[in-house]
């Protein structure tokens, strides 16, 4: 199979490595403006690994041509954070065929919805599927250019939902033979409540915020971040998001119990769970407050539970609380940006179950 992957960050790296090693022909694109990588794949032929994924994997082709990457490709992953699903889905809008697959790889709470109607333009979306996972497949980091250490492949926890969720089982069978722990989600809205880094970043780094400032983010972001207190925060939240999901007739599992499914945690508990967790080992804190932790998992990821919380008539006031204090904290307001809230991706005025009807 031929397969795009766009985004050269470490999770666009770790997809493109794992892809090409199961004996795919992998192309890796991303913006001039974020190069670095992909001059080092296309100067060396592909990508190093070590960790839970280890070794040498060519990529047949790595550059700034998008036409030339999307080319019969079977199968596309848009790999990035939050803020670059929307400039994907416009750059490939001219590009993708009827027929081809795109996966945003995490969603990152409607993030196949955000692609969908940036490619849509008159002619709708053109016979592509376009889907979502709830999360990363890895936890990762680049150690260079071209290189990365996986600290740890999921073990399982990872959902996926496709527009519409009557094609969900289709996609899956594409996927599932490079990434077996992937399994099918209600819908899109399933695959956005059960990503689990609204819980647990805001949290974290809004109580170890004085720590963060101080030192420039040098202590452990888990076993040194996460405290009694801490835990509570992070469980006030993911209680809220599983009666959100509950009301919405989804099954959303704790962040702790979905850490455990992952292989990250050996412990569904919200603070030793998190301070002992093998796979948050060494995992080193932010060096400001101006990082995605805030900017992704509140503006995008907070903001989307909370306006599909009043949509549902469903209160969560710790969600509300945590948008309100880190908005002054940034000195930016969040819930006025918009970036993903039911408004955002299309929904503005419709009713729960409308919107439920429509994904």
């Amino acid at each position: 199979m031929t397969i795009a992957v766009l985004g050269s960050g470490n999770g666009g790296l770790a997809v493109a490595f794992e892809c090409a090693a199961a004996g795919h022909t992998v192309r890796l694109f991303d913006f001039p403006q974020f190069g670095a990588a992909v001059s080092a794949v296309a100067a060396q032929g592909g990508i190093h690994a070590e960790g839970d994924l280890e070794g040498f994997a060519p990529i047949a082709s790595a550059g700034y041509d998008l036409e030339a990457a999307l080319r019969d490709a079977e199968l596309v992953f848009i790999v990035g954070p939050a803020y670059s699903t929307q400039p994907f889905g416009e750059a490939c809008r001219p590009f993708l065929k009827a027929g081809q697959s795109v996966i945003v790889c995490p969603g990152s709470c409607g993030g196949a919805i955000i692609f969908q109607r940036a490619i849509a333009g008159e002619r709708g979306s053109g016979g592509v599927l376009v889907s979502e996972t709830s999360t990363l497949p890895y936890a990762v980091r680049s150690t260079a250019p071209g290189r990365i250490r996986v600290f740890l492949r999921l073990r399982g926890g990872v959902f996926l939902a496709t527009l519409p969720s009557s094609e969900t089982r289709r996609v899956l069978a594409q996927v599932q033979p490079v990434y077996p722990m992937i399994t099918a989600a209600r819908n899109v809205l399933q695959t956005a409540l059960q990503n689990g880094n609204p819980v647990i970043h805001p949290a974290v780094t809004l109580l170890n915020a004085a720590l963060i400032e101080r030192t420039g983010g040098d202590f452990l972001f888990y076993e040194q971040g996460v405290t009694p207190a801490v835990g509570r925060l992070m469980e006030g939240v993911d209680r809220e998001r599983i009666a959100l999901g509950a009301a919405l007739g989804l099954e959303i599992l704790s962040d702790p119990m979905l850490g455990v499914q992952q292989g990250y945690m050996t412990q569904a508990d919200y603070h030793v769970g998190y301070t002992g967790a093998p796979g948050f080992t060494g995992i080193r804190a932010q060096g400001t407050l101006d990082h995605r932790y805030f900017h992704e998992d509140v503006g995008y990821g907070l903001v989307f539970a909370s306006s599909l919380a009043r949509a549902a008539a469903i209160p969560v006031p710790v969600t509300d609380a945590l948008i309100e204090i880190i908005s002054v904290v940034m000195q930016r307001d969040y819930r006025r940006e918009s970036a993903r809230s039911i408004e955002a991706l299309g929904f503005a005025g419709l009713g729960i179950e409308d919107i439920q009807r429509m994904v």
